[in-house]
């Protein structure tokens, strides 16, 4: 799997870059920015991804694109959990009127 990062670097650079947006729209942005401030948090995600790809493929080979997909594993189960959660909360409180 290293191999492969390192022989294709700027797919790994997308991938991260991708995989860090994602997190960062779900679990950090509390609500829109202007474009100008946008535009300045997806620059420095990008140095960002492009400065994690080097530890990923040319450093001592930090697992960067595994711990990020189980960072966004951790989201799902997450969210599939708030959901069951309200359907239970749903069902139990169901109609009520007799």
């Amino acid at each position: 799997m290293y191999q492969w990062f390192a022989e294709n670097f700027w797919l790994t650079c997308l991938i991260i870059f991708i995989m860090m947006s994602f997190v960062y729209n779900k679990v950090f942005r509390t609500r829109r920015l202007p474009v100008l401030k946008a535009l300045i948090v997806y620059v420095l995600l990008a140095l960002g991804s492009f400065m994690l790809t080097f530890f990923q493929v040319l450093g001592p080979q930090i697992p960067i694109v595994p711990s990020l997909a189980v960072a966004i594993l951790l989201m799902l189960i997450l969210r599939i959990r708030y959901f069951v959660e309200g359907r239970r909360k749903k069902k139990d409180s169901g109609p009520t009127g007799q």
